[in-house]
């Protein structure tokens, strides 16, 4: 049942993790919201002051997460869903992007979601429960130009999710790797990092803002019923893909790398192992 089950949910001060936040407190479910800057919650905490908790938090500082998990778990004296939602974007293309610039992204959307695992894991395995969500893209099949290093640090953390859910089992915790499509986030803006363009890719980058310049992006409110409707399940998925189209582009782009493996089997085959 859904009374008295409590959420912890990394980035919840905007985006998907608001959208997450606020459901579950309308289901009249507790929340600890993390995020860096937290005031953008205050009108939640002011509509639901006894069951919605913020904490500040980096999740790039490994000692800082432990501090911050071990308060939530005692906000409400246990965890029940753990939301890795905290993530930011590069922009560029792969050669355009520093060292600095990668371990940047690598930091929050990779890391930072291993830093939290690893310090709610004792907690749920102490109660014998629990359900994490690992928020990563619709896009961890495959990368995209000019967003590449944010697909492979969403990718690592669905391969890393699938390894996470065969560990825990055994405890009574579930994993499921949520991949949502494009939100009206503010993911492209102030959650962006810019590379310095190159002018070999101008023609590249034009192509891709034609092709993405008439998208409308839905609200992020809109995924939240999903979310909420998979958490409830005893059973839930490995992998569930959040949104209509995007699970149409997923299955296109899993159907297009079986026909090429297909085509090539022959080769494949030559080598032994």
């Amino acid at each position: 049942m859904a009374d008295g089950r409590v959420w912890f949910i990394t980035g919840a001060s905007r985006g998907l993790g608001r959208g997450f936040a606020e459901a579950a407190l309308e289901r009249g479910e507790r929340v600890v919201a993390a995020a860096r800057d937290v005031g953008p919650l205050d009108d939640l905490a002011a509509a639901h002051p006894d069951r919605l908790v913020r904490l500040t938090l980096d999740v790039r500082d490994p000692a800082a997460v432990r501090t911050v998990v071990d308060r939530a778990a005692a906000a409400f004296g246990r965890l029940d869903v753990v939301v890795n939602n905290a993530g930011t974007v590069l922009l560029g293309m792969v050669e355009e992007a520093t060292e600095e610039q990668i371990r940047a992204q690598f930091d929050v959307n990779f890391f930072g979601a291993v830093w939290v695992t690893q310090a709610v894991v004792p907690h749920l395995r102490a109660q014998g429960s629990g359900h994490i969500l690992q928020v990563t893209t619709m896009g961890t099949g495959g990368g995209v130009a000019s967003v590449g290093f944010y697909a492979a640090s969403k990718s690592a953390l669905d391969s890393l999710g699938q390894a996470l859910a065969m560990e825990l089992a055994p405890f009574g915790i579930k994993v499921t790797i949520v991949q949502p499509g494009g939100y009206g986030t503010d993911l492209f803006t102030r959650g962006s990092t810019q590379a310095a363009p190159m002018p070999e890719y101008e023609a590249l980058r034009g192509r891709l803002a034609e092709m993405w310049a008439d998208e409308v992006l839905p609200d992020p409110r809109t995924a939240a019923p999903v979310v909420m409707e998979l958490v409830d399940l005893d059973e839930p998925p490995l992998r569930l893909i959040v949104g209509s189209a995007s699970y149409d582009m997923v299955r296109q782009m899993n159907d297009a790398r079986t026909e090429e493996y297909r085509a090539w089997e022959h080769l494949s085959r030559r080598a032994p192992g």
